[in-house]
């Protein structure tokens, strides 16, 4: 099916929704009940806007790594279970017809429920099964979605099964079809609020994912789909929908706030974009905020153009929180205007699981559940990634070497087979665990949480210098005879311990006393001081393959080989081909941390 011609692009003319623009239309505008306001001296309107993003699979409060009920230090609570209370209790108090409901993107990527539905029991199969969110996210009674950079991980197949499940628009005004230019998913959703002896509401949804996707996703979109700058497309359709009629307008944007970007200079658009938005974008009320996985309860950006506030709000991700937008409009000289914007979150852990999600999920969730504690081997001593941030720990060099012999398999016989394979790891999650013992599918998921695949680049020694100290940034320069704390050691400038390698195959140390770029010390490979002209084939996932993190030299280097089978497969693959999960099998000490040449640890 033809990348832009979609269910939610079809034009009605009895929608009011306005002329087809660039090639796309709104979503046929829903009509909501009339509801009756009291009117003082003049007409007045009260709107709330309901918002979730980044899901990630989270149906449930369910922990199927722990294989139990989710539980943090903070108490939170989590899933779209517990959302649909939330929403519910919204409805009720504000009147279900003067309600909307939205999403900021991320949506089916992230847990094993929904890997199980992408690549298991995979819904694209014919005759195949409904996605799990989209049934949960139906029944809840969403209005649209925007898309998230996650949605494509599956490839373009899967996204297009989904949203082909949903009741809903998948919003995305800046992904566009990569020849024509013109928009691959519906740009936009309007929606009327009748209000008696007045003319009705209209309020504008404009969806926004992000430009990132384009480096991330490559080996899916690229010469299929294309993604612009979120303030340019952002330019483009407000005043589009202004003249459409709308009175209101809320962007539902899969972009932070910070005005960052994790790819550097790779495409010339900002990765967290959405207070860029609302401070160069005139005629925007509100925007849902996603992407970054914090909480925003709520943040005013003054719109440099008008000077007029624009409010902003992130919920937490995995369903924890729920963005309100409570909005009000006065009828005046003819027209609706918003009077005020304010934003507040309502916590999923102040409610119960909606007993209407639990029925209808039960079955795909045993399912997933008895899938991930599959025993595939049995392990002689427990792994943990406990201290893997600081300390070179076997249990990821379990991952370096799944993904050197995966890499010296599949270039077997090419002109490359002879160069040496090292490999990067990064240390996911500082709770992950390998227990002595069974080994489950559950277990090796933990450990390797994203549902990256893998890549063989060519590098030489000079440019993996450059890596290992772009890398070594991620420690907070610390002197030779200061306190070491190991919990304000990692993260050096907000660093997230996704972008800290381990590398593989190479011996080095880390003297985090030095300045970020001077921090590399004794690099040698096989014994021998590294050669900066030697050439290697680094085994790397495809996320930092393709700019992820901002490395240096990896995204330009020649591409050996590529796969689409995820690096958690390929771990279970080994694991199960062994049986026995040996740390003399794969651990090595190849780093360590070091002040002017004094190990840390």
């Amino acid at each position: 099916m033809p990348l832009n011609r979609r269910k939610f692009l079809k034009k009605s003319a009895a929608t009011g929704a306005g002329a087809a623009i660039a090639g796309a239309t709104a979503a046929p505008a829903a009509e909501a009940a009339p509801v009756a306001r009291p009117a003082r001296h003049m007409k007045r309107y009260s709107l709330t806007v309901m918002g979730t993003t980044d899901l990630h699979g989270h149906v449930f409060n369910w922990d199927y790594f722990k294989d139990a009920e989710y539980a943090d230090k903070a108490g939170n609570a989590m899933g779209l279970a517990r959302i649909s209370t939330l929403v519910d209790r919204v409805r009720e108090e504000k009147g279900h017809c003067n309600t909307l409901l939205l999403d900021a993107g991320d949506t089916i990527q992230g847990t094993p429920l929904t890997y199980y539905y992408a690549k298991v029991d995979p819904i694209t199969a014919k005759g195949g099964p409904v996605h799990p969110m989209a049934r949960a996210m139906n029944a809840i009674g969403y209005d649209a979605a925007a898309l998230g950079n996650h949605e494509f991980n599956y490839g373009i197949e899967t996204l297009r099964k989904f949203e082909d499940q949903l009741d809903f628009p998948l919003l995305g005004a800046n992904a566009v079809d990569a020849k024509t230019l013109r928009p691959a998913f519906p740009p936009y959703f309007m929606k009327k609020f009748h209000v008696p002896g007045a003319p009705p509401v209209k309020v504008a949804v404009l969806g926004l994912t992000n430009p990132g996707i384009a480096i991330w996703d490559k080996a899916h979109v690229q010469g299929k789909l294309a993604f612009e700058g979120l303030e340019e497309q952002a330019a483009k359709w407000v005043p589009r929908l202004k003249s459409l009629g709308a009175d209101v307008v809320v962007v539902s944007a899969h972009s932070g706030t910070s005005g960052t970007s994790s790819y550097g200079d790779q495409v010339p658009y900002v990765e967290n974009a959405a207070a860029n938005v609302a401070r160069q974008v005139p005629g925007i009320d509100a925007i849902l905020v996603g992407h970054a996985h914090v909480e925003i309860p709520e943040l005013k950006v003054t719109n440099e153009r008008t000077g007029r506030t624009v409010v902003l709000s992130e919920p937490l991700c995995y369903a924890e929180r729920l963005t309100l937008f409570d909005i009000e409009l006065v009828f005046s000289k003819g027209k609706w205007e918003v009077e005020s914007v304010s934003a507040s979150l309502r916590d999923s852990n102040t409610v119960a699981d909606d007993p209407k999600i639990t029925k209808l999920l039960k079955d795909e969730h045993a399912k997933v559940v008895a899938y991930v504690n599959q025993v595939v081997g049995r392990a002689t001593e427990t792994l943990t990634t406990v201290e893997a941030r600081y300390k070179d720990a076997p249990i990821i060099d379990l991952i370096t070497k799944v993904q050197e012999d995966v890499v010296k398999t599949a270039l077997s016989g090419t002109p490359y087979a002879s160069l040496p394979v090292i490999a990067q790891a990064s240390p996911f999650s500082r709770t992950s665990e390998i227990p002595a013992g069974d080994v489950t599918i559950r277990d090796l998921s933990s450990l390797y949480v994203y549902d990256n695949t893998l890549v063989a680049k060519l590098l030489t020694g000079a440019q993996l210098r450059a890596y290992l100290e772009y890398s070594a940034e991620y420690y907070v320069r610390t002197a030779a005879d200061a306190a070491v704390d190991v919990e304000k050691l990692t993260n050096a400038g907000g660093r997230p311990d996704y972008n800290y390698d381990y590398v593989s195959g190479l011996s080095y140390d880390i003297d985090i006393a030095q300045p970020a770029g001077s921090r590399i010390k004794n690099p040698t490979f096989k014994g021998a001081a590294l050669d900066d002209a030697q050439q290697f084939v680094l085994a790397v996932n495809n996320y930092r393959a393709n700019g992820g993190g901002a490395f240096p030299h990896v995204a330009s280097a020649k591409e050996l080989w590529s796969e689409s089978t995820e690096i958690r497969t390929r771990i279970a693959e080994w694991v199960t081909a062994k049986s026995v999960l040996d740390p003399k099998d794969f651990a090595s000490v190849d780093w360590q941390l070091t002040r002017n040449g004094t190990p840390v640890f």
